[in-house]
């Protein structure tokens, strides 16, 4: 079993002084957690793998393709592979769960 606590993951996220720390990598995935705080842009290109994202805090507008939506806690997106995608407005700090299948490399 790999068990993980969010609390740690941003931790170690904030010590690497990056936006996405990846903490998982299976055969048929990958996951890790992304951040953005209120006011930052995304600098997000498309993604050559379908993903997930789940919101575990923060609020903001995300658009992927030609459609936007208002995530916050909870909140769950699927990218498809090669679309663009970006979050804006970021009115909260945000923290994400993102599912890359296949894993990203």
């Amino acid at each position: 079993m790999k068990a993980f606590r969010l609390d740690e993951l941003e931790a170690e996220r904030a010590a690497n002084d990056g936006a996405y720390l990846q903490f998982l990598r299976e055969r048929n995935m990958s996951v890790g957690l992304y951040a953005l705080d209120a006011g930052e842009t995304d600098p997000q290109q498309p993604h050559r793998q379908d993903e997930v994202y789940m919101i575990v805090s923060g609020r903001a507008s995300i658009t992927v393709g030609m459609e936007t939506t208002e995530v916050a806690r909870g909140s769950v997106v699927y990218v498809p592979a090669g679309v663009p995608h970006k979050f804006h407005h970021i009115t909260e700090d945000l923290r994400v769960l993102v599912v890359f299948s296949p894993p990203e490399r």
